[in-house]
């Protein structure tokens, strides 16, 4: 397959034109990241957004694959001298790498088989006589070749079929007929395991289950292989009536069936022990291959959603990570997210310290003046939440303003608490106080504080654990970088973590950044970073857009306008007389302007469009307002549901089959996507996202199966039929069990006092 056939494949599978495709390849070619394109060369790909282009890339690498692969086959193919007209044509041809091995697999070497054996012994040519007079009495015939290691007829038949045998396996137009009619027409089954019914009962759902492998959606693929990994489920792969595959492989050799039982034996012997066995593999391969591309693009979704979370802004806050036994760990971070002070109080069982708990945390919110104050959403997390409520009322009370509490997701704080970057970054705090931190910043700036965690520690995976883990990672990294890049970076605060996920950006390049602003001080202007250790102009090209300045001689160091289209700002001012300043959000002005009349052969009109949009919101952030959830009073475990409740929650996780809400139990209800909307939808997707705030009513609680069903409709009825209710498979436990403690903290004495210290009473 040429570049040019490549490019042409590529355009169909994603409906684009070729020459859109060929300049995106050339682009990456030349070193450019996907952000830089998608952003500054619209013009070249006629648009490609980044999604497109992620696509393009991981297709254009797997084409490219193959292409080495089919010159591999033919070099080996040719040296045997076994290279036909017809063969080159027909693995030219080939558009995957299945078909492609299908058709090299007679050249392979192979170790000695029982066929090969039977062939040195002369028994092709009974195999022969039997196929073309397939009235001839097999055992009669089979006497005459008799041999050592053949030394009865029977031996000599088994031989021979042995030969028929390898020459089904080794027919790749065969083995690519049987193999997808199973895949189309076959059906994935499952039962329990005698004996691990109780064990497995998360798996209840596929204790008997039968479904067609075409309509089986990636959930329940995953859930299904887990259950067989973990030996609850024992699965059979049906794939339909053995008589038709029989069918098709004696039409293929031209088999007299009929007229000969030896061949019908044959034949059925070839179906059931070679080409079902090797068409079984080959579309569990398949079906996992499908469920990983589904699975990886609603990880993709919903970490996408998670980065680009509302930012509560810089606004000072108290990180609190619930515990019982071992506190709860708080961690005060200034508006830019440096820590001021760290404390563990012990509010709930055993120790039971309410109104101390109460006293320290309205102490250190009144001293710092604390506007937020983040839970995490863990153990312990609706006391902590009751806690930091009170905390606050008493606060406004005293004449303070009051902190608003907020729930934050807690995924990943613990892994980021234990690695080496927060190790470096507070090398004299105690593991446990890291995570508060972690939590305080990641409500101030969701996308910069978890850019420090590995994306799959994040927690908004559909069995993540199940698909294969560079291509997971591969995934998430294109989402984490191009996140951060539709946000953008604050170049003279950002970490290194976050500066190395920056288009064109190395973590060496990081670091030295860092180093050189440490040294010198905050960068004046964009240019400036081409002063950076091994920072040459490719990498300033690919990175400056995405970089921001804010407060420079320069207003469009602040924005997103790339500075090699700064010329094309310096046109627009001669022709309005304006300068930039003035031009800054004059939509006035900038909605009146034809972006035709400042395109050039450089900057087409789709960059000079985008310049005129940037100019009129500079440095607008994507993300959208920051809001939360209100957990209802009283329900903190799953017990205290009742079905008929209507609840607010936030989204967590959106699955294939639904989507997961917390709604403050500690343990994830499910919203089925039957339950969704009032009109049909297929993706839940398009209703809702991670991170979301919705309402919900309570459908269904299962108490022992730690199990809640939930509905976007309101109107629903609790017990009425909402659709199939898929397995949860892996999940299971949700976030820890409750407890209180019914301590009330006093409003006198040492409060009082704290307070006072505060300057609040």
């Amino acid at each position: 397959m040429s570049s040019n056939s490549i490019a042409r494949t590529i355009a169909r599978e994603l409906g684009i034109r070729q020459e859109q495709v060929d300049a995106a390849v050339g682009l990456l070619n030349e070193g450019n990241t996907v952000p830089f394109i998608a952003r500054y060369r619209k013009e070249a790909t006629g648009g490609l957004d980044d999604t497109q282009l992620r696509q393009l890339e991981e297709r254009l690498g797997y084409l490219r694959e193959l292409e080495e692969r089919k010159q591999t086959v033919l070099t080996a193919i040719e040296d045997q001298g076994k290279l036909t007209d017809d063969l080159r044509a027909l693995i030219a041809g080939c558009e995957t790498k299945a078909r492609l091995e299908d058709l090299y697999l007679p050249f392979k070497k192979r170790r000695k088989t029982r066929a090969d054996t039977a062939r040195e012994a002369g028994l092709e040519e009974l195999l022969n006589t039997l196929i073309d007079a397939p009235g001839t009495d097999a055992a009669t015939a089979a006497a005459a070749f008799i041999t050592e290691g053949f030394e009865d007829a029977r031996k000599v038949l088994d031989g021979a079929r042995a030969i028929l045998i390898d020459r089904f396996a080794l027919d790749a137009d065969l083995v690519g007929e049987v193999r997808e009619r199973m895949y189309t027409t076959g059906t994935m089954g499952s039962s329990v395991v005698e004996g691990r019914e109780t064990e497995g009962a998360k798996f209840k759902d596929y204790f008997e289950f039968s479904e067609p492998f075409t309509t089986l959606p990636s959930h329940r693929i995953l859930a299904l292989l887990r259950g067989e990994k973990e030996g609850v489920l024992h699965l059979e792969l049906g794939a339909g009536e053995d008589t038709v595959y029989e069918g098709m492989i004696a039409d293929r050799f031209d088999l007299d069936t009929r007229t000969s039982g030896w061949l019908g034996e044959a034949v059925r012997w070839g179906w059931r022990t070679k080409l079902y066995v090797s068409s079984s593999l080959d579309v569990r391969m398949r079906l996992k291959e499908r469920a990983e591309t589904a699975a990886l693009e609603v990880f993709a979704t919903n970490l996408r959603d998670v980065l680009l979370a509302a930012p509560a802004g810089q606004r000072a806050t108290i990180g609190l990570d619930p515990g019982f036994r071992n506190g709860v760990k708080c961690a005060v971070v200034d508006a830019t997210g440096k820590v001021l002070d760290t404390i563990i109080v012990y509010p709930h069982q055993p120790q039971n310290r309410w109104n101390d708990a109460v006293r320290d945390l309205a102490g250190q919110c009144a001293t710092h003046g604390v506007d937020l104050m983040a839970v995490g959403n863990g153990t312990a997390s609706r006391e902590t939440e009751r806690l930091a409520g009170e905390v606050a009322d008493l606060i406004k009370q005293a004449g303070g303003k009051r902190p608003t509490p907020v729930v934050v997701s807690e995924s990943g704080a613990s892994v980021y608490s234990a690695s080496e970057l927060a190790a470096s970054e507070f090398p004299d705090m105690d593991v446990s106080l890291r995570g508060a931190v972690s939590i305080a910043r990641r409500l101030q700036d969701p996308l910069s504080e978890l850019v420090k965690i590995d994306p799959k520690a994040i927690g908004v995976g559909q069995y993540q654990h199940d698909v294969n883990q560079f291509a997971l990672a591969r995934t998430l990294d294109g989402v984490v970088e191009d996140a951060v890049n539709a946000v953008g970076v604050d170049l003279n605060t950002a970490s290194v973590p976050l500066l190395e996920r920056v288009a064109g950006i190395t973590g060496t390049l990081a670091k030295n950044i860092v180093e050189h602003r440490d040294d010198h001080g905050a960068f004046p202007n964009r240019r400036a970073l081409l002063k950076v250790s091994r920072l040459g102009p490719k990498a300033y090209e690919q990175c400056a857009g995405f970089l921001r300045i804010t407060g420079g001689k320069d207003p469009l160091d602040a924005s997103a306008v790339h500075p090699e289209a700064y010329p094309v700002v310096r046109r627009i001012e001669a022709a309005t007389g304006l300068g930039v300043g003035d031009l800054l959000g004059n939509t006035r002005v900038l909605s009146g302007l034809d972006p035709a009349d400042f395109a050039d052969e450089t900057f087409g009109i789709p960059t000079v469009s985008d310049i005129i949009a940037e100019l009129d919101k500079p440095g607008r952030d994507p993300r959208p307002e920051f809001a939360t959830a209100t957990f209802k009073e009283g329900v903190e475990k799953i017990s205290d549901l009742v079905p008929g409740m209507v609840l607010e929650g936030t989204v967590t996780n959106v699955a294939a089959f639904g989507a997961f809400v917390d709604v403050g139990v500690h343990q994830d209800g499910l919203v089925h996507v039957s339950a969704m909307s009032d009109k049909f939808i297929s993706d839940p997707r398009e209703v809702v996202r991670s991170g979301q705030v919705v309402r919900v009513r309570v459908m269904e609680v299962d108490v022992p199966r730690q199990r809640i069903g939930l509905s976007l409709r309101l109107t629903d009825e609790p017990g009425a039929p909402a659709g199939r209710k898929p397995t949860r498979g892996h999940r299971g436990g949700g976030k820890g069990n409750r407890g209180g403690n019914g301590a009330t903290a006093s409003k006198g004495g040492a409060m009082a006092e704290a307070l006072k210290r505060a300057g609040l009473k």
